[in-house]
């Protein structure tokens, strides 16, 4: 049986390691796609080898088309055809009201978020359409609906557009076979919170979580993996919510 060949962006850290490995435990092949980090994208890699998949590294900025052609060009040529993508690589940029942002800091978020993500879902259309079959995860977030007033409204609508981008490109590659669907996790314990600037911030608002805590990145990671399997075969245009209630 041929192994599913996936690509995971911002796969080094968080809920995309905590997929990557999770993926690897389901039978599949990672191109580990990682902006920063090598030491800890080789460390996510050798997980996904000791599951008994192969992997390989990729350094990649997501919103320079250049290197998303590399990344999938490099997972092709070292791994085989790919077969699934998941677009998890985002910013925040600092926490605040918009009014107080700067336009690099938008540039930013929008550049990584949404544009990365339609440039790393074009390619993948490019590859998958002429095969007849792939299947593709966006990672979204509950801020998309909630709007995060005070903390990062333009994240928010970032995760908004990439939620438009799922439901429209479903319907755009559903007759060539693809599916696209999407995951908008909630409250979710990495190191993404310290990033911001706010390393106390899951202690904070899991209270206001209807489950009372913040979710793990393995529990985003199974929804994803869900959403590539084959038990999701009529499972298109769906972003499926894992926060908590909330």
């Amino acid at each position: 049986m041929t192994r599913p060949i996936t690509v995971v962006t911002g796969g080094s850290r968080g809920i995309g390691a905590a997929t990557c490995r999770r993926l690897a435990a389901d039978g599949h092949d990672v191109a580990v796609g990682y902006v920063r980090d090598a030491t800890a994208a080789e460390e996510v890699a050798a997980g996904v080898r000791e599951a008994g998949g192969r992997a390989v590294t990729v350094r990649v900025d997501t919103s320079v088309e250049a290197d998303v052609a590399r990344l999938f060009d490099e997972a092709e040529s070292r791994l085989g055809p790919v077969t699934g993508l998941v677009n998890n690589a985002a910013v925040t940029g600092p926490l605040g009201r918009l009014a107080d942002r700067d336009a690099a800091d938008l540039r930013r978020v929008l550049d990584v978020n949404l544009l990365g993500t339609l440039l790393c879902c074009r390619r993948a259309a490019q590859l998958m359409s002429a095969r007849g079959a792939g299947a593709i995860v966006n990672v979204s977030s509950g801020a998309a609906t909630l709007g995060s007033p005070g903390e990062y409204v333009h994240y928010a609508a970032s995760k908004a557009g990439v939620d438009a981008l799922t439901v429209g490109l479903s319907k755009e590659l559903g007759p060539d076979g693809i599916r696209v669907n999407g995951v908008a996790p909630g409250l979710v314990d990495t190191d993404m919170h310290a990033a911001m600037g706010a390393p106390d911030r899951v202690r904070e608002m899991a209270p206001g979580v209807p489950m009372r805590r913040a979710g793990r990145a393995e529990e985003i990671a199974a929804a994803i993996a869900w959403l590539l399997s084959a038990d999701a075969s009529y499972t298109t245009g769906a972003v499926l919510r894992v926060a908590g209630g909330r």
